[in-house]
């Protein structure tokens, strides 16, 4: 069955907003943990709008599934990464003042630096995956960095996903088969949410982890967090 790592930097957004510690960033990914996700992430940015610096190092106590640590390898972060070693780091190309997520890496233009990173994790004993677009090319780039996994960017899919869904999926199905040809491990995440998230499982070969974030935050504020976790492990459940 596929993963579910929660990301919980909305909770980290609600928080900064009142200030004070209410959320519990702490006391949500173990109850996350105790309602079943089978691993947490968080993305630390520079201006630590969301998840803290000091969050990443007060998680690390706590976690006790797979902590996935996310971000733009800034020299912060590789030191943050360095000092956590949580069992996985995934690279992603975001600017500083991204928003969100929105594309991910040329692992061709940027081969030797994302090999430079890869080789500095893994000599920790971290698991690396590189956040890259569903494009064979860019999964072979990837391969020859040394990393562990890649991440599909899924924001595209769900943004085709109600228009056409066969085709929204097409070019994801393909780079999923030349990742599991290549031996690369596969996760996913981006925009998944409880419409997309089974046809997406049950069309992507060796789909190891899916990580969501937005979309899960957002529908607890309706159906309460632990029934939310079990909603979206159910649709894991059902491929």
């Amino acid at each position: 069955m596929t993963r579910l790592s929660v990301n919980i930097n909305k909770i980290a957004t609600l928080r900064n907003a009142r200030g004070g510690n209410n959320p519990n960033v702490v006391r949500v990914a173990q109850d996350a943990e105790r309602f079943g996700a089978q691993g947490i992430t968080v993305h630390p940015r520079p201006d630590e709008r969301h998840i803290r610096y000091q969050d990443v190092l007060d998680l690390k106590e706590v976690v006790t599934t797979e902590f996935n640590i996310e971000g733009n390898p800034d020299e912060r972060f590789i030191e943050l990464v360095k000092r956590v070693r949580p069992d996985q780091v995934t690279l992603v190309p975001d600017a500083p003042d991204a928003i969100t997520s929105n594309a991910g890496w040329d692992t061709l233009r940027h081969a030797d630096h994302l090999r430079r990173l890869v080789d500095t994790f893994k000599s920790d004993g971290i698991r690396v995956s590189i956040f890259v677009d569903a494009n064979e090319r860019i999964v072979e780039g990837a391969k020859a960095t040394g990393t562990d996994r890649i991440e599909l960017y899924t924001e595209p899919y769900a943004a085709e996903f109600y228009d056409n869904r066969e085709h929204a999926i097409a070019s994801f199905v393909q780079a999923a088969r030349v990742a599991n040809d290549l031996g690369l491990g596969l996760n996913a995440g981006h925009d998944l949410n409880l419409d997309n998230l089974r046809y997406f499982a049950e069309n992507i070969p060796g789909l190891l982890e899916v990580s969501i974030g937005h979309a899960l935050i957002s529908d607890a504020l309706y159906f309460g967090l632990e029934n939310t976790i079990q909603m979206y492990l159910r649709e894991l459940s059902n491929v």
